[in-house]
């Protein structure tokens, strides 16, 4: 593993654990109102999955996710019932990060724990760099014109108002 690609991991790693992350809006990531970059991921087959044609049109609630990632699985019964909410009105795309993880091992937990959105798989972290997601369980939520609404890092974040303030916008 190269000296940066080491570095990087042990970052993500560490801020992924770190009990002291707080979610609120703009503390974490990108800057709100800032349009990511492009990102292209592949689905769990391993086909391509460009993430900006994926959310183009349409409000949108992206996780980075982990299988490891405890926070993640407290927020599994949020995200859930907020897709069942907002569902019909905001695609929600779940972002597997490449940490202490493999394609295959996520094929295999998803198999077990389905999502009721799709999942993508970040082999290059891609959508990582364009996020500039600094750990798991951070959420992301982009407004119609493909602009960032909102970023929240862990269990106690508020992702549904920002739900509510995009899909009302529209």
């Amino acid at each position: 593993m190269r000296p940066i690609h080491r570095a990087f991991l042990v970052a993500f790693i560490l801020a992924a654990t770190s009990s002291s992350l707080r979610a609120q809006d703009s503390e974490a990531g990108i800057a709100l109102g800032r349009t990511p970059a492009a990102a292209a991921l592949e689905d769990l087959n391993g086909g391509p999955a460009d993430l900006s044609r994926l959310v183009a049109g349409m409000p949108a609630l992206i996780e980075f996710w982990a299988t490891w990632c405890t926070r993640c699985r407290a927020l599994e019964p949020r995200l859930t019932a907020a897709h069942g909410r907002f569902g019909t009105r905001v695609r929600f795309i779940a972002v597997a990060v490449a940490v202490n993880q493999t394609a295959a091992a996520v094929r295999r937990h998803v198999a077990g724990h389905p999502m009721p959105y799709p999942v993508l798989w970040d082999a290059k972290g891609s959508a990582v760099r364009a996020f500039e997601a600094p750990s798991t369980s951070y959420i992301v939520v982009l407004n119609k014109a493909g602009k960032v609404a909102y970023t929240g890092v862990g269990v106690e974040q508020n992702f549904e108002a920002a739900l509510d303030r995009v899909v009302s916008a529209n």
